[in-house]
This record gives C-alpha cells, sequence and structure tokens, in this order.
C-alpha cells in the first residue's frame, strides 16, 4: 500500500481545502498540531489509523475518521435535543 491512498471522500478543512491522501492528511497533522499536543489521543490514534492504512492496508474509513477527529479535536459536541415525548408513549 502507499500514502497516496486516496479518501473516498476528502476531508474537507475549515479554511476551504481539501485533504485528498493519506500524505496530506498526515502531512497536515504535522504542520498544524502544536507538540505540546501531540500526545492527545485523537492526534495520536489518527497518527496509528493514516499510518496502518498507509503501510497495513487497514480500511480508509478508519483513517479518514481519526484524521476528522484529530483535526476537530477542540470542536465543542453539537447537543442532541431530549425528545418532548417519551420513546413509546404519549405526552400527557
Amino acid at each position: 500500500m502507499s500514502w497516496s491512498r486516496r479518501f473516498e471522500e476528502p476531508i474537507k478543512l475549515p479554511d476551504g481545502r481539501k485533504l485528498k491522501t493519506l500524505a496530506e492528511a498526515i502531512a497536515y497533522l504535522a504542520e498544524t498540531v502544536p507538540k505540546a499536543e501531540r500526545k492527545h489521543p485523537t492526534v495520536v490514534i489518527a497518527a496509528d489509523q493514516l499510518t496502518r492504512a498507509a503501510e497495513q492496508n487497514y480500511p480508509m474509513t478508519f483513517a479518514r475518521m481519526a484524521a476528522l477527529q484529530a483535526i476537530h479535536r477542540h470542536d465543542k459536541r453539537a447537543s442532541i435535543p431530549i425528545a418532548k415525548t417519551p420513546i413509546g408513549g404519549n405526552a400527557s
């Protein structure tokens, strides 16, 4: 396998650029993640998954998801609205 493997769907960056290959994704992380955050769990996992996809034919989907999590590691998670009607019941 190779670092030139392409994602099925490119990773869209906040600035509008797109990462299309494993090489672009790992280079982006290497350039943008500060040294103090290189041991952040999402960054470590992304580096591992990208490397495995390039060198051991691991699934590209896992590499892409891990890279997205590392890129957006500081974003707050979207809140999920709570249903007003209980599941399987009627609102009283």
